[in-house]
């Protein structure tokens, strides 16, 4: 999942959602213990839920289609047209509106802009002004979002032709992620309680 799915799936606590907003930029356990009990909470839900969607079997569903073309790169291409599909299906979702729920959260980062790893801050100012939460919404977003991420990509990733492939198979990729979020709200949910 990517960062809208993060976001939604952190439940109300603040600090969770920071935590699970950033854990692809927390790499190990040193760098890790410099942050608050809930923000380390977050990171671990965060490497929870993509464990929990990297060995899914519908999400091989998905990513088996793209692999013979994105190679390793289908896992990162199924996580963003994952958002896609739950922006587009927001208000089955949410009781607030996406435009909502993305600003309090951009709010939200704001307020511990302090404790955010270098490299996020980095992208946080082109996240907001592109407002890539809602913009996910829209094909031309996903595109925009792969783009972007095939442009910072050291190798060649072909990751800006990916949307092609979200139309030409979009019923198939929506009907995966129909099936599998509930899936996965479930599990967050549980963890939460649990943890």
């Amino acid at each position: 999942m990517n960062f809208l799915a993060h976001a939604y799936l952190s439940g109300d606590n603040q600090s969770v959602l920071v935590g699970n907003f950033i854990g692809d930029f927390i790499k190990g356990r040193q760098a890790l213990s410099q942050f608050d009990p809930q923000i380390i909470r977050g990171v671990e839900l965060h490497r929870a839920i993509d464990e929990f969607t990297d060995n899914h079997p519908i999400v091989h569903e998905s990513k088996d289609r793209l692999r013979p073309k994105y190679r390793h790169y289908a896992a990162v291409i199924v996580d963003v047209f994952y958002d896609h599909f739950l922006a587009k299906d927001w208000k089955k979702f949410h009781s607030r509106s996406l435009e909502d729920f993305a600003s309090e959260t951009y709010d939200t980062l704001d307020s511990f802009y302090g404790v955010l790893p270098l490299r996020f801050k980095q992208m946080f100012p082109y996240m907001k002004s592109g407002n890539w939460l809602v913009n996910y919404a829209k094909v031309s977003g996903v595109h925009r979002a792969l783009s972007g991420m095939a442009s910072r990509s050291p190798y060649e990733s072909k990751m800006e032709q990916a949307a092609g492939d979200l139309e030409k198979h979009y019923k198939e990729f929506d009907g995966e992620f129909a099936r599998f979020f509930p899936l996965l709200k479930a599990f967050c949910e549980e963890w939460l309680r649990e943890s």
